[in-house]
């Protein structure tokens, strides 16, 4: 399988999430051999979209002339699309949120009606792709923080789509922590082998991955302590 990582974190490879989801790769891997290359998005120029719809009107061509028609192409050419981000203000970080505006070329003006709503109609062949989600929060609970990036994941990959959140992720960064985040993390590898084996993790395993590693008032206690 081809496996394009989108790491919306701007700090790179020591992104709190990103140990998330190289445990989930780890998984994959294990499962079988997979190809696998990882974007730092903050590392790309990325124009922000301007609305003014020429992709959609031009068989896909974009006005800018910058680092997404190539990531487009990757894109394209891969089977499965990670989103790895940290919760920023309840969804990802601007620079991902820039690339992921920026996909508009692969949609037409036209539209169509698919169930209870209207989506566009592609401008390319993109039916093969399978979306995951990968989000990391520094709160340490999952209610009334994830659910508004989870719902616009859900509505622009209404397919082919797992996501993945798990609260107090800054623990991953920090060595002291290992006792609770390491038995974590190789849950998420577990995740990541079932994956690759069946296409879909079971909703047990998501709901004990996303679960808080620590009590939450321990958890605050600890961050509160540290200000």
């Amino acid at each position: 399988m081809k496996i394009l990582v989108l790491n919306g974190s701007p700090r790179r490879e020591q992104s709190d999430t990103m140990h998330i989801t190289r445990a989930f790769l780890d998984g994959m891997n294990e499962a079988a051999c997979q190809e696998d290359h990882i974007i730092h998005v903050i590392d790309k120029h990325i124009e922000y979209c301007t609305g003014c719809f020429s992709c959609m009107r031009n068989g896909g061509t974009c006005i800018h002339d910058d680092d997404m028609r190539e990531i487009l192409e990757e894109i394209l050419a891969s089977d499965l699309l990670i989103w790895s981000f940290p919760l920023y203000c309840y969804g990802m970080p601007a620079p991902l949120k820039a690339l992921l505006d920026r996909t508009l070329p692969l949609s037409s003006m036209a539209m169509r009606k698919a169930g209870d709503r209207y989506e566009h109609v592609g401008q390319a062949d993109f039916g093969h792709l399978r979306y995951l989600m990968i989000c990391g929060c520094g709160f340490p609970n999952s209610r009334q923080n994830f659910e508004p990036a989870i719902a616009q994941f859900r509505l622009c990959f209404p397919g082919s789509h797992t996501i993945i959140t798990v609260p107090e992720s800054p623990m991953f960064s920090a060595p002291e922590a290992a006792v609770v985040t390491k038995p974590r993390l190789e849950l998420v590898k577990k995740a990541g082998k079932q994956y690759a084996g069946t296409g879909g993790i079971d909703a047990a395993l998501l709901a004990e991955i996303g679960s808080p590693m620590i009590p939450e008032e321990q958890y605050a206690a600890i961050v509160n302590g540290g200000v």
